[in-house]
């Protein structure tokens, strides 16, 4: 991922969080992602880690119509994803995608037990929120044009609590320096 898309994306999360209200630690902690996959248009997410304890975490996202969180699960983590701004789809699987079909499982929506399907779609409205727990699989996309997304959850580990279905996936980008860095990502620490 070249830098200069990195910069741009931070600058994006920045005027968005901006423009509605959000304000941000004095140093946020960013995190910016094409899950190794070279077209983060496609598959990209832009992340402040605002709380990193070993009891919990929370992350404040960013991401624009098109860019996909793709598919993944957790082995440890529960985390409720909130739509904070805009309009957010997340498609929600019981298991592996390949292995579940349309396996019908409860999912809580806003608090509500939620009959789902395997594959389904939940649309969140601003301030709505899902509850996974670890082994649901989960992917993620804006409806709108620009999405504010928010993650509270239990003990985060990016580098060993992500199962995702292509195993081609990292998730930290590689990084091709083309012009200096705004601000020092996560994975760089």
């Amino acid at each position: 991922m070249k830098r200069s898309d990195i910069n741009r994306l931070i600058r994006a999360a920045e005027q968005c969080y901006r423009a509605h209200g959000w304000a941000l630690p004095p140093k946020p902690r960013w995190d910016v992602s094409d899950f190794g996959l070279g077209a983060w248009r496609e598959f990209g997410l832009v992340l402040v880690n605002l709380a990193e304890e070993p009891e919990y975490c929370e992350k404040l996202m960013y991401a624009q119509r098109g860019m996909t969180t793709p598919a993944h699960c957790h082995r440890r983590k529960k985390e409720d994803i909130i739509c904070r701004w805009g309009r957010l789809a997340v498609r929600a699987w019981a298991g592996p995608p390949d292995q579940v079909g349309q396996q019908r499982f409860t999912l809580p929506v806003n608090h509500e037990p939620t009959d789902v399907v395997s594959g389904s779609v939940i649309e969140l409205a601003a301030g709505s929120r899902v509850t996974l727990v670890p082994g649901v699989y989960h992917e993620f996309v804006p409806v709108s044009a620009e999405c504010i997304i928010g993650e509270v959850s239990s003990a985060n580990d990016d580098r060993h609590d992500n199962v995702f279905v292509d195993a081609t996936i990292g998730r930290f980008p590689g990084i091709e320096e083309d012009e200096p860095a705004i601000a020092p990502l996560v994975s760089e620490a």
